[in-house]
């Protein structure tokens, strides 16, 4: 994996775009561009990584820190986490998550959560693989601004 930066921002909305024509979510260019910009501006707010095969940039994942309560520390939230198409199932998704764990690990960060669609299968057999176990916690959201993608 790379490291995103700044000058990678175009590219991230790119691959969001991508990454949301297959759902059917609405991606508002305008604000991905803003949210990519806004957290790789500020570390403190989470890091976003290339995944790379052959050194070509073929997804990528974006990691969140908050304070939990819950953990008495940092938590972090994998936020998004696309792999092109033509990429899937060769493991790098394996990787990935292996990487941001000890990356979180490195950081002190204590519970690292996902969210994504029940009925997902990949996605959900990559996260139970690298160790992420279902809750009895209920994820509940109050929106105060407008979803940078949504229906």
């Amino acid at each position: 994996m790379r490291k995103a930066s700044l000058a990678d921002v175009e590219q991230l909305v790119t691959m969001m775009a991508e990454f949301y024509s297959d759902s059917p979510y609405t991606l508002n260019l305008r604000r991905a561009t803003e949210a990519f910009s806004s957290l790789l501006a500020d570390e403190r707010l989470g890091h976003i990584w290339f995944i790379q095969a052959d050194s070509k940039d073929v997804g990528y994942v974006a990691v969140t820190l908050c304070y939990s309560m819950n953990y008495g520390g940092l938590s972090a939230i994998v936020d998004d986490f696309f792999i092109q198409r033509p990429f899937r199932g060769a493991g790098l998704g394996k990787a990935a998550i292996a990487e941001v764990r000890s990356f979180c690990w490195s950081r002190g960060v204590r519970a690292i959560h996902v969210e994504t669609g029940r009925d997902y299968a990949p996605a959900l057999a990559v996260y139970r693989h690298a160790g992420f176990v279902q809750t009895d916690h209920l994820h509940l959201t109050l929106g105060l601004a407008d979803p940078t993608h949504g229906p």
